[in-house]
């Protein structure tokens, strides 16, 4: 297979290839298109209905350089959220009280100026508030307040951590980085998150590697088991998350000869029934300067919301809120729908 055409994005001092370029790649695998899949089994295209979650990606600064992230995010990046975009989610929140949660995401969202103001909004309106957090941001000097800041606001904290085991996290996140997850944890369960009293801890797996996670009952045994008897952790539940052939993890798998490998095992573990359950069809995706998404996924390869739908906050504004909408697809979507699913918020029930 011919190697990603590189374009313009720069990835951990080298260039990344432009999302035109991973579709190309992902096109030249051979793999069907995912619709042409969803109706070889008798599935109609992918639509969203009423909005469950709204995703707010407020930009790719981050405090680590992971080798699996799908926002190509790091220390370096300049995409941040203003002002301007921020206020413009909370009016979308207070038009529509149907919307019951904001899902804060990033890059590492909590350095973003606007993060404290989404949070502090969104609460007041009574929403249920989701912080995705990599867990070492919140040992940052400038951050020594930030889990308060959260538990006063009830905030529900969705943390990655690839693996219980150091080496497994490390690979995949740098040399050091489950060491400070695991203080970054305790300083969450300290604060009473993880035990039951309403403050929610959630962790997220993915695979260190180009291969599906395993079952997410049993990991989340397994995680269960280790982190309280290793390092007394306690957490709500666990989110198993397929990695996504794009962005970085495009780039591992191209340069490793893999791609090819992956898309074809994505596809041979396509479950229709997990159609019903993807993220898609009950989230809507902002990006860090407003424009409009299916998903985080698509917002990353550039494909906006489409098909007649309001492409920015400020036309949906204008055309006077959510309304169902046909999805956009890809070949990327495959990562949604094998195995058991994936979605933000874990294995897709079906």
């Amino acid at each position: 297979m011919r190697a990603l055409p590189v374009v313009s994005l720069r990835s951990r001092g080298h260039v990344l290839a432009a999302p035109a370029a991973q579709m190309q790649a992902l096109a030249r695998t051979g793999v069907p298109a995912f619709d042409e899949v969803l109706a070889r089994h008798g599935r109609p295209p992918l639509e969203a209905g009423g909005i469950e979650v709204l995703q707010v990606n407020v930009g790719k600064l981050c405090n680590q350089t992971c080798g699996h992230c799908h926002v190509d995010a790091g220390p370096d990046r300049r995409e941040v959220m203003s002002h301007d975009t921020a206020e413009l989610v909370i009016e979308l929140l207070r038009r529509h009280p149907a919307i019951p949660t904001l899902d804060i995401t990033g890059g590492a969202p909590e350095l973003n100026p606007q993060f404290r103001y989404l949070v502090e909004q969104a609460a007041a309106l009574g929403r249920r508030v989701i912080d995705r957090c990599n867990l070492s941001v919140l040992l940052l000097p400038a951050q020594r307040d930030l889990v308060g800041f959260l538990a006063a606001r009830r905030v529900e904290v969705t943390a990655s951590l690839p693996s219980f085991r150091p080496s497994g996290t490390d690979a995949q996140r740098g040399d050091g980085v489950f060491a400070k997850s695991v203080e970054a944890l305790r300083q969450l369960n300290t604060a009473g998150y993880g035990k039951g009293g309403g403050l929610v801890l959630n962790l997220v797996h993915n695979p260190v590697g180009a291969f599906l996670p395993g079952d997410q009952a049993s990991l989340e045994r397994d995680y269960r088991r280790e982190l309280q008897l290793r390092h007394g952790i306690v957490f709500d539940s666990l989110y198993t998350i397929t990695n996504m052939p794009i962005s970085r993890f495009l780039e591992h798998l191209e340069t490793s000869a893999n791609l090819e490998r992956y898309m074809e095992l994505l596809v041979a573990s396509f479950n229709p029934r997990t159609a019903d359950g993807v993220m898609c069809r009950s989230y809507l995706s902002v990006g860090w300067d407003g424009a409009l998404y299916d998903c985080d996924f698509n917002q990353m390869l550039e494909l906006r919301a489409n098909h007649g739908a309001p492409q920015t906050l400020a036309a949906l504004l204008a055309a006077g809120g959510p309304a169902p909408r046909r999805v956009v697809t890809d070949r990327h979507c495959f990562g949604c729908t094998a195995g058991a699913g994936s979605s933000c918020g874990g294995a897709v029930p079906g």
